[in-house]
């Protein structure tokens, strides 16, 4: 691995943390092709990025705790299936077409961004008590389709929370972020047996993710609900390029 690589890996992994951090998102998907790339096997890469998400969750969502941005009831809900549904799906890995669920979780993630975007404010919809049947089924779907393709998916479990389970999109992103993390350290356990990852692209791109996943999650609180929810629209089409970029690579 060239220097110039490890540098544009350094870079691109500050980057993706940083809105990551801001809108409660790990956009692994964003960080994936990259890190493919750069490894010395496609299994290495994918193990790396796994880790490397749960390194910029956790620093994320340690300064969303600190900021009273999760709902730990939620969390207790949402964090099992989550978990459970990505350990299936890993296991069950390879018998599903990648492309075609790639491509799906692209065109979810596309209409997701654009009803963000172009609907009514979604603080008109948050409900008094938050769906626990939604957070539960939600979150065992999304870890399953995590699974499959090696990602974590914060950017289908925020505009989960936000329309399904009815959770402000203040509460809601450092609440993905707390859940991403466990579905990371799930992935990893689960990457371990087959393939090692790339321990030098986690140091790298962990060493690079951290001050700006702490720098993204201080622009939370500068936001305002409707802005915030702007912002989390605006990446989910960015993820949804990925994503349909990854199917094809």
């Amino acid at each position: 691995m060239s220097g110039l690589e490890l540098a544009a890996v350094a870079v691109w992994s500050f980057v993706v943390a940083l809105a990551g951090g801001a809108v409660g998102l790990v956009l692994g998907n964003l960080r994936l092709p990259l890190f493919v790339a750069a490894a010395s096997s496609p299994a290495a890469g994918g193990g790396a990025n796994i880790a490397v998400s749960g390194i910029a969750a956790a620093t994320a969502g340690a300064a969303h705790i600190r900021a009273g941005r999760v709902n730990w009831r939620l969390f207790g809900w949402m964090a099992p299936p989550s978990v459970a549904g990505a350990l299936v799906g890993g296991y069950l890995a390879g018998r599903v077409p990648k492309t075609a669920l790639l491509l799906a979780i692209a065109a979810v993630l596309l209409y997701s961004g654009l009803d963000l975007l172009l609907r009514r404010p979604p603080e008109a919809r948050v409900r008094a008590e938050p769906s626990v049947v939604a957070a539960v089924v939600s979150g065992a779907v999304i870890g399953l389709l995590g699974g499959f393709v090696g990602l974590i998916l914060g950017s289908l479990r925020m505009p989960a929370l936000l329309r399904l389970v009815g959770e402000p999109a203040s509460r809601a992103v450092g609440t993905n972020l707390a859940v991403g993390v466990c579905v990371g350290v799930a992935g990893l356990v689960g990457h371990l047996p087959s393939a090692a990852p790339d321990w030098k692209l986690i140091a790298v791109g962990g060493a690079a993710s951290v001050p700006a996943a702490l720098l993204g999650a201080r622009l939370t609180g500068r936001l305002s609900e409707p802005a915030l929810v702007r912002a989390i629209g605006a990446v989910l089409l960015v993820a949804a390029a990925g994503a349909a970029v990854q199917a094809f690579v």
